[in-house]
């Protein structure tokens, strides 16, 4: 007897619902088991939602800070309520268009808790489903700090930062990576007293230095209160909020606060995923797979994909991991996630992008290197545009002069980032980037200047 689908994919975030789409596209009979909205934190209360909200934080910064050189001469006046309704509004759009993708590709959808009962079977509810092949996409949810659980209202995660019902008057982060900065930025441009502890020595850890570097003194310069190689000794409620002890490089402080939002990682959904019966390893929070043979868990048959398998927690990382594990599924390819060219993006004002190679990296490898740097100050988009902060930073192998990492602090550097990956894809060199032909004006031109500076060629600097 044929079993009731090919592959039931388990989650419909980035991971399950790309995915499903895929398997369905080459041939397969797929099912999708959600137990909340198709489109995961990501969509509805992760990268989509944030990104509306740190557009209306720009937009303020922008009208605040440089509304008369542009000619404005009213006065300024925001609705919080209003900024987190069009956030949801946004987020819902394109969960409705994920249900229309299911519809054009007949991808079958359960909502509801899917536990793996055995090898090609899943229980939804009270029904049990049959398949060839079980991908797991549940991804995962903030990690608590130890000793103080998240309650929703006074300590939070980044799900209830975007739907808070009134704008707090002060709020202290704790995790200095992506997340918390990007909420760090926003509240902090809306007027909330915001403060950073973040308890290794630099903010965005994971950048290049002289990024992380320039990414402090522009959000300090905007206000934000920053403590690094910091940590909380002890955080209790208040009648107010909550107040925390920090131990720092300067000696302890006392810092108060109505909210607290926690931003140090990720766990993986795993809870009540398997029967005891399923022998799938799990790791410190997390499926083990073997991620060079298609995502394959202990348990052949069953794949698991995303979040819940581990760092990097990224969205694009999560896709492409559930395409190729689709694609090796249905034997049509043999596609490996190139996990050395993985885009990273902090989207705050300045914005912040890498792919590849730290300066400090590449030294530590043994890579003798040539450096690019070009400021946005000397590209006449920029200047046009008034956002003329920041640079891109690029290393090159000086033997071969290959393309060994970016990294782009400025105000379209997550948009450009994708040029120096595609670059990266197909081994590009500095000779390569700087006689590609880039359209003036565009903020763009600063990534062939700074590949021309490397070798003497830039002639804007």
């Amino acid at each position: 007897m044929a079993n009731d689908y090919d592959i039931v994919v388990i989650g419909g975030g980035p991971a399950g619902y790309a995915g499903a789409i895929r398997a369905a596209q080459l041939g397969k009979r797929v099912l999708c088991v959600e137990r909340d909205k198709l489109g995961g934190i990501c969509l509805n209360w992760g990268c989509i939602p944030t990104k509306a909200l740190l557009s209306n934080a720009h937009l303020v910064e922008l009208i605040k800070q440089h509304g008369k050189r542009y000619g404005y001469n009213g006065q300024g006046d925001w609705d919080f309520g209003q900024m987190i309704g069009r956030s949801r509004t946004v987020a819902g759009q394109l969960n409705k268009g994920i249900e229309g993708l299911f519809r054009k590709y007949k991808v079958a959808s359960k909502f509801g808790v899917a536990k793996v009962v055995a090898p090609g079977k899943v229980q939804v509810g009270g029904e049990t489903v049959t398949c060839d092949s079980i991908v797991v996409a549940t991804g995962g949810r903030p990690r608590p700090l130890p000793g103080i659980e998240f309650d929703g209202k006074t300590v939070i995660t980044s799900k209830e930062a975007m739907s808070l019902p009134a704008q707090p008057k002060s709020m202290l982060i704790i995790g200095g990576g992506p997340i918390g900065l990007e909420f760090g930025y926003f509240y902090n441009a809306i007027g909330t007293k915001t403060t950073v502890v973040e308890m290794l020595d630099r903010i965005a850890p994971g950048e290049d230095e002289e990024v992380s570097a320039a990414l402090r003194k522009s959000l300090e310069a905007r206000g934000l209160v920053i403590h690094t190689s910091s940590k909380t000794s002890k955080i209790e409620k208040t009648a107010t909020g909550v107040k925390a002890e920090v131990e720092t490089p300067s000696g302890k402080t006392t810092i108060e606060a109505e909210v607290l939002l926690v931003a140090i990682g990720v766990t993986g959904n795993v809870e009540d995923l398997f029967a005891p019966g399923v022998k799938v390893e799990i790791e410190k929070g997390h499926i083990k797979v073997d991620r060079a043979n298609g995502f394959v868990t202990a348990v052949p048959g069953i794949f698991a994909v995303g979040d819940v398998i581990g760092p990097p927690w990224l969205a694009h990382v999560a896709h492409h991991e559930a395409v190729c594990c689709v694609e090796r599924i249905a034997g049509h390819s043999k596609r490996t996630v190139d996990y050395a060219i993985i885009p990273g993006c902090t989207y705050t004002e300045p914005g912040v992008a890498s792919v590849g190679l730290t300066e400090k990296a590449a030294r530590a490898a043994g890579h003798e290197i040539r450096i690019g740097r070009f400021p946005f100050q000397f590209n006449g988009r920029a200047l046009a545009a008034g956002e003329t902060e920041g640079f891109v930073k690029l290393i090159f192998g000086a033997k071969y002069g290959e393309l060994l990492g970016a990294h782009l602090i400025g105000v379209q550097a997550t948009e450009l980032i994708s040029e120096l990956v595609m670059a990266m894809k197909l081994e590009a060199t500095e000779e390569e980037i700087i006689h590609a032909m880039h359209p003036h004006p565009t903020f763009s031109e600063a990534v062939m200047e700074a590949a021309g500076q490397a070798t003497g060629e830039s002639v804007h600097i």
